[in-house]
């Protein structure tokens, strides 16, 4: 696994393509692995279960997941069709962002879905109140159109069973000898400086905690075995107390001058299963 690292085909903040090696190292062998929050998937892209729940609360990238899954030929050959100079336009974009907000469709969400994510800004994913993307045009001269990692997600996702509901009901899925891996949105660096703006993105302080205590229940009481990544921070260090922690330095872009980048931590979080 470390010598040929699989790329995920989206781009996604927080994404763990960085740091798949310290986190399969912690990862025991075992048959399946639970993913509360896939996100992009690089580790389960960079795993090799037998099996793998995949879960995350956004259903636009459970559905694009799934679609892709079920017919790989049909949707790249469709999705390529979105990636041409025509279609890498300012007002273009925009119209195509109107249409994935007023689509209903499965499959046309799931071909816009990636569009967006590729041309729009950083490859953010953001909506606003009333449930329209909203990130803004990237100006990219080319944007990349993933196929070959298409096509290796597709052909890993026949190991794969994908959900889309709260992370607390992927925890109810586990049983003994499963392994959940849990990428949360990050606790804030600094509580007081992000709280209002923190709580906003729809997983609080009080998920957090929740979070830590589903994993210690599932190790000690169904024999799991959980793997939280977080910021290491106080708070973190105080709710992962019964964890075994292992603190790892990575590198962040902490401006929109990407020279300026500094290193800061981050915490492995494991519960053994007793």
């Amino acid at each position: 696994m470390h010598k040929n690292k699989h790329r995920a085909f989206l781009k996604w903040a927080g994404g763990k393509f960085g740091l798949v090696e310290e986190i399969c190292d912690h990862l025991p062998e075992g048959k399946k692995l639970i993913e509360p929050f896939v996100g992009a998937g690089s580790v389960f892209l960079n795993t090799n279960y037998e099996r793998y729940l995949l879960n995350d609360i956004n259903p636009d990238l459970i559905n694009l997941y799934q679609e892709l899954k079920s017919a790989p030929d049909f949707f790249i050959g469709e999705a390529r069709k979105l990636f041409n100079a025509a279609n890498n336009q300012e007002q273009r974009f925009y119209e195509l962002r109107k249409e994935f907000n007023q689509s209903t469709e499965s499959l046309q969400r799931s071909l816009l879905f990636l569009y967006l994510n590729r041309h729009g800004y950083n490859g953010l994913c953001r909506y606003n109140l009333s449930g329209g993307f909203n990130v803004p045009f990237g100006r990219y001269k080319a944007p990349y159109f993933p196929e070959k990692e298409m096509y290796f997600f597709a052909e890993k996702a026949q190991k794969a069973v994908f959900t889309c509901e709260p992370f607390q009901n992927s925890f109810k899925r586990a049983r003994r000898d499963d392994l959940v891996y849990c990428d949360p949105p990050y606790a804030p660096i600094s509580l007081t400086a992000n709280f209002t703006q923190y709580s906003k993105n729809g997983f609080s302080l009080d998920d957090q905690l929740l979070l830590a205590k589903l994993a210690k229940y599932n190790a000690d009481k169904k024999g799991a075995t959980v793997l939280i990544s977080n910021h290491d921070t106080l708070f973190t260090r105080d709710i992962y107390s019964e964890a075994r922690l292992t603190k790892i330095m990575v590198s962040r872009t902490i401006s929109q001058n990407a020279e300026k980048r500094e290193k800061v931590g981050e915490l492995l979080a494991l519960y053994k299963a007793v």
